[in-house]
Order: C-alpha cells, then structure tokens, then sequence
C-alpha cells in the first residue's frame, strides 16, 4: 500500500480537473524532466491523449495542461491570466519552448492527437508523449491520470510506489479504528503523528494553512465574480448573486476577505439561510474551477467546492468561541484527507474509472468525517459518518454535458456538502457499534459498482446528461 499524505490528498493547482487537467500537467512535467538531460537535442514532440482524456480532455483543458506542462510552467504558481495568451501562442506560431528554453517546432493540429476510439488497456485516462532527437532515437512514453492528480507511468513497478513508515499503518477502515481505539487518540491526531514521517510539525501547518488559503479564497472570489462561465454552455454564474442577495449587497462593497467573511458570519443563521450559504460557497469554488482558476483537489477538483464550503460553514456557523482557528482547519482537512486515502487505497479517485461517486461521493464522505469529529464524534461516529454519506452515492454517474466540468458537476458539490452535513449529524445520533454497513463494506461496494458500470457513464460524455441535453455545442 502507498503511505499517502495530506499533502497528496490535498494539491493546490488549477481548473478544472484534477484528473484531465492537473493529472495530465504533472505527467508533462515527468517527461519533461526525463528528456531534460537532453533538451537541446530534442527535434519534435508528439503527444497522444487517449480514452477518456480523448473525448473530454478540450472541455476539461487537457491539451491546455499539457502545453503548459511541457513549457515549464507550475499549476501552483503560474499566471493564471498567462495561459490562455501562451496556448494561443504555441497555436499560432507552431513554436514550442520547452521548459521555456528549447524552442521546437510544434504544430498543434497534427502533434497533439485527440484518439477519442483508443483505449489504453492499462487505464482509460492515458497519454503518450514521444520526443524525437537530432540523431532521430527516441524515447517512448505513457501516463495514466489515475484521479485527484496522481499520476503513474506505465508498467510502474509496486516498488516504485511511495512508501514511508509511518507510525501507525493504515490500509483500511478497520486498521484506522483500531489505530485510534489502541493509542486513545483521534483520527486528526493519528494523521498529525504520520505527517511527522515527511516534515515537521511546522512545515505541515504552512502548507495546510496555504491550502485552506487558496480555498478560502476561492470561495472569495467566487462569491464577487458575475457573468458567464467559458467553454460555450453559456452557463451563468450564481455564487455572487446568492451571496449579494443574503448580504442584501454585493461582494465587492467589502474592502478585504475577511470583512465578508465577518459579515457572513452575522447574517441570519435560520435553516434556510444556511442552506443557502453552504451551497453559495460550493458553487463559489466549482465556477472558479471551471474558469480555469486555482483551486485545491479536495480530492479532485470536479469536487473541489465540498470540503471549502462544509470547513467554511463549520468556521462560521458552528466553531464555539474557545476553539483555536488555525487547529480547527489543521485538524479537519487531516481527518478529511485519512478519509479520502481509504478511498484512494480500496477504490478509485477517478471518474473515468468509477463514475462521479469516486468524486462528488468521496468528497462528500471525507467532509462528512471532518465534520463528524469537529462537533466532537469519536472515530467510530466519523468513520459512521463517512459511510452514510458514500452510501447516498453509490452508482452516481459522471456525464459531464459538452465534455465540461459545468453540469451537472457545479450544483453537485452543493448536493455533496449538504449531505456531507447531513451524515455528520446523522452519525452523530447514531450508536455507531449498532451500524449494519461499515466504512470499509462501502469501499468495497463502491470498487464493485465502479467495475460494473458501463463505461459512457464514467467522464466519456457519451451518456446520460451528457447526450439528452440537445445542445449543438463545440468541444472547447
């Protein structure tokens, strides 16, 4: 089994995909850093994008990403208003410069093939990269965008696979019970012990304080931006109009973040209200993400609008007063991501592989958990959480209309947050000793049903949604 971290769980990169977008990026990268030694010899590259990242990769940016993967440029860091005038760059003058050095021709019509009847047998999200010299060898070689941004070669070895000792092994739901229950410790605690294999204590409240940053500000920005989504569904934005009419102004009146957030926090807390923020937030994050924005894999990012909106309702609507700001958000993405990495070990984070349940279903279970052990439920109770709420979305299918990361999967993450809450107060109520299906049971259901179903409903947009709609739209 890998030893996976928060910090895997958990990549700050952007829109809108992890596993068509971000994914394909970071497998750009790998080549670029296995020719490197190279690179002034290299004549030409050709890249194939396969199966699922065929049919959808336009509408999700795949080609976008792997350009700027090639170039040299971080999805973490980059300029987000730099990349589309650098892709229409590369399209125009047929040039590429790879990591923003080597210049080669580079035809974008001919050498970045969309082989939408192809499919790798190894993983229906693939991608080859072949990069000719000037004494005309070559090196050969394919990715697969395995979900939430982690990538593979092909014909990886087991060993190859990361793998730390940790203090505490976890494989499964029932290693991670028996963790706690044996230690007397949290699922948050266990995850802080573990983390401590890769970095200080130190080092892992930054980069976990940078992550809720660019969620929160996600939320932010969704929340003061109007107008109409790009790709051509001419999907219009709601995140502001909701937060404007609940303020009873807009967004923007607010001079920084914090002073909305402040105001958020004192409107009313009726049921309604509430209901309206938590779905404000996630649309918030999901209209950023499909406007190419940056956004945290949470686990991915078709599902990035899940955790950010059911931590922010917790910040505002439910931490009592005594409580440390900076523990509580530590605290909850740690539980979050142990959650997720279940999934992630005996199942799938790919939606090519298993349908929107292995997104929006396992975003859903990870901020259920979270959520679960903020309002102080053991392990057992976060665990029982985390099941209700994949139960509740098993079989869902990805069936993204036009090949985007638009519908249904914007309004979904509010589905998801809202049962996310919903399961935490559930299992809350709940003697978790009694519960008949276990977290690990659902895992498994979860892998099974992913198994079975037909392949048009997992991110191909050959079905459902994807083709009742009649819409008579381009790819991009």
């Amino acid at each position: 089994m890998e030893s996976i971290s928060v910090l895997d769980m958990f990549k700050i990169g952007v829109g809108p995909s992890s596993s068509h977008t971000l994914g394909p990026w970071r497998a750009a990268e790998r080549f670029l850093k296995e020719i490197q030694s190279n690179l002034n010899k290299v004549q030409s590259i050709d890249i194939k994008l396969m199966g699922s990242l065929a049919k959808t990769g336009k509408g999700h940016g795949t080609d976008i990403a792997v350009l700027l993967g090639l170039c040299g440029e971080d999805p973490v860091s980059c300029d987000l208003k730099a990349i589309m005038p650098t892709v229409d760059r590369i399209k125009t003058n047929k040039e590429l410069y790879l990591n923003g050095t080597k210049k080669i021709a580079f035809d974008y019509s001919t050498q970045l093939v969309f082989a939408k009847t192809e499919i790798h047998p190894g993983h229906p999200n693939a991608l080859t990269f072949k990069v000719t010299f000037s004494d005309n060898s070559q090196i050969v070689k394919t990715y697969f965008s395995i979900g939430g941004g982690f990538v593979t070669e092909e014909n990886e070895s087991e060993s190859n696979k990361q793998h730390i000792q940790l203090k505490y092994e976890v494989n499964n739901a029932d290693d991670l019970r028996t963790n706690c229950m044996q230690a007397g410790i949290s699922i948050s605690q266990l995850v802080k012990e573990n983390e401590r294999a890769w970095r200080s204590d130190k080092e892992t409240k930054e980069s976990v304080a940078a992550i809720w940053e660019v969620m929160s500000d996600c939320i932010y920005d969704g929340c003061s931006i109007e107008g109409v989504l790009p790709g051509g569904l001419f999907v219009n934005r709601r995140a502001a109009k909701i937060s404007s009419k609940l303020l009873q102004q807009p967004s923007t009146n607010f001079k920084t973040k914090q002073e909305w957030l402040n105001a958020v926090a004192k409107t009313n807390h009726s049921f309604p209200n509430l209901l309206n923020w938590v779905s404000c937030f996630a649309l918030a994050v999901n209209e950023q993400n499909a406007s190419f924005g940056r956004v945290v894999t949470a686990p991915t990012n078709g599902a990035a609008g899940i955790i950010p909106a059911v931590l922010m309702y917790y910040l505002l609507f439910a931490k009592t007063d005594n409580e440390n700001t900076e523990d509580t958000i530590l605290n909850f993405i740690f539980t979050a991501s142990e959650i997720g990495s279940l999934f992630k070990k005996g199942s799938t984070l790919s939606a090519a592989m298993g349908g929107c349940q292995a997104e929006i279903g396992v975003s859903s279970a990870m901020a259920a958990g979270a959520l679960t052990e903020r309002l102080g439920g053991t392990p057992h109770q976060v665990m029982q959480a985390a099941e209700i709420a994949m139960e509740h979305h098993l079989g869902l299918t990805c069936d993204p209309i036009g090949g985007l990361v638009q519908i249904p999967c914007i309004e979904r993450n509010t589905m998801g947050a809202i049962k996310a809450i919903t399961a935490a107060q559930l299992a809350l109520e709940t003697d978790a000793e009694l519960a008949k299906v276990s977290l690990d049971a659902v895992i498994k259901t979860m892998w099974e049903t992913a198994k079975d179903m037909n392949n048009k409903y997992k991110e191909t947009a050959d079905g459902g949604l994807a083709v009742t709609i009649p819409l008579n739209l381009p790819e991009c």
